[in-house]
């Protein structure tokens, strides 16, 4: 029995969910959650996000550059959305395959994390039932 982890963009929430629904994950629960992941090194790449997110914003707004700026140097936490999964081992590998694809962009930064961590048991609390019954 696994518990996956899955950090994603916000805009990426419904794409998870179908996904996940799709390749017959028992079930899951989503948070919303603040976090920042490793800072991209490449200036090119920082230089095209920074000018693709100040053209987004279509202001010429001191504030707006700044959130853009502490948001790609890292000094300021964005909101994400947090997926928790429990599944049986043998299903870990096809529900980690649709998150990926669910999320993946070619924006070559920032989208998400996944975490894979053994369970030592769960409980469902009306029937009792215990191990991979609970799930």
């Amino acid at each position: 029995m696994k518990e996956i982890i899955a950090v994603v963009r916000i805009n990426k929430v419904s794409a998870t969910k179908k996904a996940l629904v799709q390749v017959g994950a028992a079930g899951f629960t989503a948070l919303k959650v603040m976090g920042r992941g490793r800072l991209v090194e490449d200036k090119a790449v920082i230089a095209e996000r920074r000018a693709t997110l100040l053209a987004l914003a279509q202001k010429d707004d001191y504030d707006t550059e700044k959130l853009i700026t502490e948001f790609l140097d890292g000094t300021r936490l964005f909101p994400r959305r947090m997926f928790t999964v429990l599944a049986h081992d043998e299903d870990v590998s096809k529900i980690v395959k649709a998150i990926i694809e669910a999320n993946r962009t070619d924006y070559n930064v920032g989208d998400g994390k996944i975490f894979v961590l053994s369970v030592l048991d769960a409980v469902r609390v009306r029937t009792k039932e215990s191990g991979d019954a609970a799930i």
